[in-house]
């Protein structure tokens, strides 16, 4: 007994020792890797349940899951097809007052908002009441997607995982992108996307120092989701020929138009979120009935609808397939923005890249079955313009051409056709990002007053605070600080550099008086120590990001 207990112990320390100096000093490459390994195994696992989850609920709800979902909701009772949705928005409406601060589901755009400004992390507490409300949402007839779900889902087991290493930033925000991607990668059997998507959409850099463990996570993902939910692509479409040259001019006008219904599609979400905001107040609503009305809509949508239920996959693999006529198309494609803006102006959960990817492909197979028409000698089946339109929708919504252009090919394994992708998505993105500020996400963003959409030039002067900089000292003994409260001649302790440095340029002195909650002077902000601060933060962002 005692012979055997100093190899344990020892042991036993030196595994603690290891784990003090990765806390402490942050993991080795070695160790980062084996991190980056577990925690995409961790991510993948958790897609892939609230993947299941949301199938085992549809089955218990509307009796099939979402392959055959929109069809077989047609021959339901029409108070099941009203009911299910306005009791999931109630359910979600209670999880989000009982667990947020603002009633509202956490989505990518707060998962970007924290690798830029959150220090790599997310709120855990909400995050874990964003992912319930949003099962409920998709399970019980949401009409939006799952990726944004997972995505916050993987991001806040990485702020989990942070926060017990106590890792810094940059750490915090490679383990963020790490289980992003593998989220990603679970979700749609798309390693590739997945890597990338983590990489252009989340951190919005390509640094060389995070690829290799967010590759490692990504295919870490991929593998359980293959595993669990089968390695097969999400689409499976018959092979296109395509008249390169002569045909590549109408992938540029499905590209143009395909940004314009994206824009369509964003505004009408934004404008849905006003509307509701307006009526809320005017008629006193409480915050949890938000989502049962916004549920009871819906309901009345699907009974002439069905096909806005849930994450639309039938509606979408239909389109692929050319086995929807241009009409109806044209008018699934208006139901489900107003479906979509129903739902996520509601506050209800889900994502938008699922609903960009349907109403991409309605575009597309509308414009393929005119262009094909119109001159049936010298182009190829409208179901590669029906792939096209899917993928330069969503990369138009996403802001993420290259993630969203691999996804198409992973999605289908049809790279056949990688050329009209690229020429489509390419003109989707440009013509959205003149209407919109990059994307979806970064709009919302930018909605909250936060201009992440800028850059680091913008955002990094709200991450530094005043009081870390000031000099605190005596007051001068000529300060009217009650003077200089009234002329707007001082900065306020909780400010940031994103309003102090105006008001110290424009006031053009080299330092103002820094004035605490009472009115009491607290010290000094001199121009060029917000300067440095400014300049060091750059140089920061920019060592990380070309490591």
């Amino acid at each position: 007994m005692t012979g055997n207990a100093g190899p344990d112990n020892g042991r036993a320390s030196a595994e603690k020792s290891i784990w003090d100096r990765i806390r402490v000093h942050g993991p080795s490459q070695l160790q980062f890797w084996i991190i980056a390994l577990v925690l995409g195994v961790l991510a993948g696992y958790a897609t892939v349940a609230f993947r299941l989850s949301i199938s085992w609920l549809q089955e218990l709800f509307y009796g099939a899951d979402d392959v055959t979902l929109a069809s077989h909701a047609a021959g339901l009772a029409w108070y099941w097809i009203v009911g299910i949705p306005i009791v999931g928005g109630l359910a979600v409406g209670l999880i989000l007052n009982r667990f947020t601060s603002d009633c509202r589901v956490r989505s990518v755009a707060h998962v970007i908002e924290g690798a830029a400004i959150g220090e790599g992390r997310v709120e855990r507490r909400a995050a874990r009441a964003s992912a319930l409300a949003s099962l409920i949402t998709l399970s019980t007839g949401g009409s939006t997607g799952r990726e944004g779900p997972v995505v916050h889902l993987g991001a806040a087991i990485s702020t989990a995982v942070s926060d017990w290493l106590r890792v810094d930033g940059v750490t915090a925000r490679d383990l963020m992108g790490c289980a992003v991607a593998s989220a990603v990668a679970a979700s749609f059997n798309a390693p590739l996307a997945g890597c990338i998507f983590a990489l252009e959409v989340v951190l919005r850099h390509f640094a060389f120092h995070a690829f290799a463990p967010i590759a490692i996570a990504s295919v870490a993902g991929a593998v359980v989701g293959r595993i669990h939910v089968g390695d097969g692509p999400e689409f499976v479409i018959p092979l296109q020929s395509l008249a390169f040259y002569v045909e590549l001019p109408a992938f540029m006008l499905l590209g143009a138009l395909s940004g314009l219904v994206a824009v369509v599609m964003m505004r009408s979400i934004f404008l849905a979120e006003n509307v509701a905001d307006r009526v809320q107040a005017r008629i006193r609503l409480p915050n949890y009935l938000r989502p049962a009305v916004a549920g009871l809509i819906l309901g009345l949508i699907a009974l002439q609808f069905p096909h806005i239920i849930g994450v639309g996959y039938e509606t979408t693999y239909l389109a692929l397939n050319g086995r929807i006529a241009l009409g109806a198309a044209v008018v699934f494609a208006v139901v489900k923005v107003a479906a979509v803006a129903v739902t996520v102006g509601g506050r209800m959960g889900g994502g938008v890249f699922s609903p960009a990817l349907m109403l991409g492909a309605l575009t597309g197979v509308a414009f393929g079955t005119v262009a094909t028409a119109a001159f049936p000698d010298v182009s190829g089946s409208h179901t590669v313009y029906a792939l096209a339109g899917m993928a330069a929708v969503a990369a138009a919504v996403m802001g993420g051409p290259i993630s969203t252009t691999l996804i198409a090919f992973e999605l289908t394994g049809s790279p056949q056709i990688g050329i009209a992708v690229l020429v489509s998505v390419s003109l989707a993105t440009f013509v959205a990002s003149r209407m919109i500020d990059k994307s979806f996400f970064l709009t919302q963003i930018e909605r909250r007053g936060v201009h992440i959409a800028a850059g680091p030039q913008a955002y990094l002067l709200s991450t530094i605070a005043v009081g870390r900089i000031m000099q605190a000292e005596e007051a001068p003994a000529d300060l009217d600080l009650a003077a200089a409260i009234a002329e707007g001649a001082y900065i306020d302790i909780g400010a940031t550099l994103e309003t102090a440095l105006p008001r110290l340029e424009a006031s053009g002195l080299d330092a103002l008086p820094v004035a605490g909650p009472e009115g009491d002077y607290l010290g000094t902000l001199r121009y060029v120590d917000a300067l440095k601060a400014y300049s060091q933060a750059m140089a920061a962002t920019a060592r990380e990001e070309h490591a």
